[in-house]
Formats: C-alpha cells, structure tokens, sequence
C-alpha cells in the first residue's frame, strides 16, 4: 500500500527549500570570499573544502550542480532532481503479509500508526511514569525475569490509564474521532470532548484533570499512620488519612479501598 501524508509532504517541502536556502546563502559568502581584493580565496582545492563543508552540513549536493576554478565558485540548482524528489513528498509504503480478507488498506495503515503507542510505552517503562532502573543481570532466566517484570509494570499502568481516563486529559472518544476521519493516513484529531476537558481543565463532575504522573503523586500523598497509647503501648492503632474527592474518585474508578486491614 502507497500512502500519501499531505501535511507531511508539505513539511518536507517546506525544509528541503529551507536547507536550499541556507546551502546558497553560505555559498554566496564563499563566492565573494574567492573575489574579494584584499586576501582573496584562491586555489581549487582551497575552494572546494570549503564547499564541503557546507555541502556536508545542509546535504544538499544532490541538488546543486557545483562548478569550481582556481579562482571562482558557482552554481545551479537541478530542477529535475529537486521536482523528482518533490513528487515522493509524503509517500510512504506499507506492506504486510496479512492477506486482505483480515486486514484491509485502512486496517493496515492503523496498525502501522499503532506502532506509536509502542514507542511510547517503552519510554514509559523507562522514563516517563514507571522508572524501571536499569538492572544488569546476564544470565539468560534473569534477563527475561527482568523482562517480564517491565512489561507487567506496564500492563497494570495500562489498565490504570483506562479506568481512570475519565480523570486525565486522555480522549475518551477517540474511536470516534478516528472515523471520523477521511482517511486513517491523516493525522489523529481529538474530539469535541477531549477538547472540552482541555479549555476547561475539568471533568464532568467538575473535579480538575490530572496526567497519569500527576494523579499518581496526589494519590501519593494519602498517608497511612500508625499510632500508639501510653494507656497500652503494644496496641496498635492504624489511622488512614480521609480521601480527597479527587483521591476517591480514583479509587472507586480503580475498584480499590484505601483501608488495609492485617
């Protein structure tokens, strides 16, 4: 399947004329360098290194056509390359052995996209919500024991994120926004609600939204106090702090209690 991404291919355009730019406007000063009167550039090999490095920097050799002397520096740009390479701006191939009866171009395109969600779980594992250390074991069992251990961590913060979605800035139509589109190669758009939670920064209860990192550290601050009498001080008395509403909500969305018992 051939895939056309308009916003990108005009992104593409956009830098590739940018970067033509850039390359000219640098070799222009290398131009006057070479015919100015007092200390002028001279000697082709001299020239050409500079060149290079411009050439080197911006990667744009392929749509210039370079003419260097002893004395002198010019140029042109290749039309019939740069409007070649124009013409692929924003294609893509996507291609699958899954035959089509399972998974149709649209199907295909979605899962390809889907990808995303993979990347970012990595980083979440890693980085962004979870901080899995580094941990260096190199036998074969302790690698895939730590292995496992990430991708569970994960898997319980998926489930997390879906039932408490009501209280971040997650779009919860999201499906809907995705038909809504003419076709799956455009990029992602949020939905009316989603983009109601943003402007207002409220759920529909009213209580405000949080991102899942910031969610977990108000329901961090619950705390959990042991305290004890001088009346009998083997005696054990656990206080548990009374939930804030935002603090309830999200235990009663997760299914749990804050209330241990031993």
């Amino acid at each position: 399947m051939v895939c056309r991404n308009p916003a990108l291919a005009e992104e593409r355009a956009r830098k590739r004329l940018e970067l033509l730019a850039a390359t000219e406007a640098d070799l222009v000063k290398i131009a006057a360098a070479t015919q100015r009167k007092r200390s002028p550039l001279r000697g082709e090999q001299a020239i050409a290194l500079r060149v290079g490095r411009v050439i080197e920097r911006f990667h744009m050799a392929k749509h210039l056509a370079l003419s260097i002397t002893d004395d002198s520096l010019s140029w042109a740009r290749k039309d019939e390359a740069i409007a070649a390479q124009a013409a692929l701006d924003g294609l893509y191939v996507i291609r699958t052995s899954v035959s089509q009866s399972q998974l149709d171009a649209p199907a295909a395109v979605a899962a390809y996209k889907s990808l995303a969600h993979v990347e970012r779980a990595f980083r979440s594992i890693k980085t962004v919500d979870l901080h899995v250390r580094p941990v260096f074991v190199y036998s074969e069992q302790r690698v895939r024991a730590h292995v496992f251990l990430c991708m569970l961590a994960y898997y319980v913060e998926w489930h997390m994120r879906a039932r408490v979605k009501p209280m971040l800035f997650d779009d919860e139509q999201l499906d809907e926004a995705s038909a809504s589109r003419a076709s799956p190669v455009l990029k992602a758009v949020r939905s009316e609600h989603a983009k109601a939670k943003d402007s207002s920064k409220r759920a529909d209860d009213g209580l405000p939204l949080h991102s899942f990192r910031t969610l977990l550290k108000d329901l961090g601050t619950l705390s959990y106090n042991v305290a004890r009498t001088p009346a009998n001080p083997s005696a054990c008395i656990v206080i548990i702090a009374r939930p804030t509403p935002v603090q309830a909500k999200a235990f009663d969305l997760l299914g749990l209690s804050p209330n241990c018992s031993q």
